[in-house]
């Protein structure tokens, strides 16, 4: 590629801003180029913004630490120096909404890793080995935002992660129930052990909303385009619990299903260490060669072993075994803040400018 497409990062100081920028540090197509955050950090460099508050195990890359941090409400400031930006910004729903929004009207478009618009109807919320062809909606929005190139696509919830790629590879079965719960990391909630000293050895068995977003967000990403807009598949069934433990990064589900058709376990495996999507086929930069691997060993797959499995863009599975009341469980595990936010969210904008939506401006 002659020229790196130009990036911006709304949100750049939280914690998946900081993801975002150690994840394109060196990208093959994107350059960051512009850092933008709250007015209070707005005229420091991002170095000083940032100060003694970077949460990454690399060091903050050379070439960010003296760029200028904007206001991320300048929308118009922010996208005339980038050809698309990246959204991590901590704001409310509503806000969030119409600064996507304003920053898709200035024919930016926004790949985000908010929640913000998962459920607007012509918005595509993709895994993109799951529903690469969920972007074609981005057509629809842009007739209703009256734009040519600028649009809003957004990354699910790092909640499912570890489970929904999984069920995707057993579609052919027809999983009709699942039973679900997830053990999740503190960087889910942009936290480490020192911000968050009480969670050591400690377990809550709440995480606001993130029980509604397991259940459902599955659906809608299994679910396909009528009408302009994206209709959520109605099966199978899910039930979940989400419970936030003591691990700094990994989401791990431990998942009961239910099949329409009984495969056997040498047929679960074998399925799911062929699956394969668009990343794969594209060969995208960040797409883990092996998006899914299965584990042998009783006690794997683990945290400290298996976390950054494919650069943390593969998913770990293990334990498949039958169950007393359902057909089969097993255990997953995912990267919670690479798969499951900034590194979910570059793939998804590798998988743009290979469709085409994402071009220079």
């Amino acid at each position: 590629m002659d020229e790196k497409l130009k990036v911006g990062i709304l949100g750049a100081t939280g914690m998946v801003g900081q993801r975002f920028i150690a994840l394109l540090e060196n990208h093959p197509w994107f350059e960051v180029v512009a850092v933008a955050a709250s007015p209070r950090s707005a005229g420091k460099t991002y170095e000083e913004a940032v100060g003694g508050r970077w949460k990454m195990t690399t060091p903050m890359p050379e070439a960010v630490k003296n760029l200028m941090v904007m206001d991320v409400t300048q929308v118009e400031e922010v996208a005339s120096k980038v050809d698309f930006v990246f959204s991590a910004v901590d704001m409310t729903k509503d806000e969030i909404k119409a600064i996507e929004e304003a920053y898709a009207k200035t024919e930016t478009p926004v790949v985000s890793n908010n929640s913000a618009h998962r459920w607007t109807p012509d918005v595509p919320m993709v895994v993109p080995e799951i529903n690469a062809e969920h972007m074609k909606v981005i057509d629809f929005q842009k007739k209703r935002l009256g734009t040519t190139r600028g649009f809003v696509a957004v990354k699910p919830n790092c909640s499912i992660q570890s489970y929904a790629p999984v069920l995707t590879a057993w579609k052919e079965f027809e999983p009709t129930e699942v039973v679900v719960t997830t053990y999740q990391a503190i960087s889910g909630a942009g936290k480490t052990f020192k911000d968050w000293p009480e969670m050591e050895g400690n377990i809550i068995p709440f995480i606001g909303g993130e029980e509604e977003k397991s259940e459902k967000e599955p659906l809608r990403i299994w679910g396909c385009i009528e009408d302009g807009v994206i209709k959520p598949a109605t099966s199978p069934k899910i039930t979940s619990q989400c419970i936030r433990v003591p691990v700094l990064n990994g989401h791990t589900a431990a998942v009961f299903v239910n099949f329409a058709k009984k495969p056997t376990k040498e047929q679960l495996i074998e399925k799911l260490e062929a699956f394969s999507g668009a990343p794969q086929e594209l060969n995208l930069p960040s797409a883990p060669k092996q998006f899914l691997r299965y584990m042998e060993e009783d006690n794997r797959p683990q945290v400290a072993l298996d976390v950054d499995y494919e650069n943390g863009m593969g998913v770990s599975v293990g334990r498949i075994r039958e169950d007393s009341m359902f057909d089969w469980k097993f255990v997953g595990l995912s990267h919670n803040t690479v798969r499951g936010a900034a590194g979910g969210a570059v793939l998804c904008a590798e998988l743009l400018k290979a469709q085409g939506y994402i071009t220079k401006k």
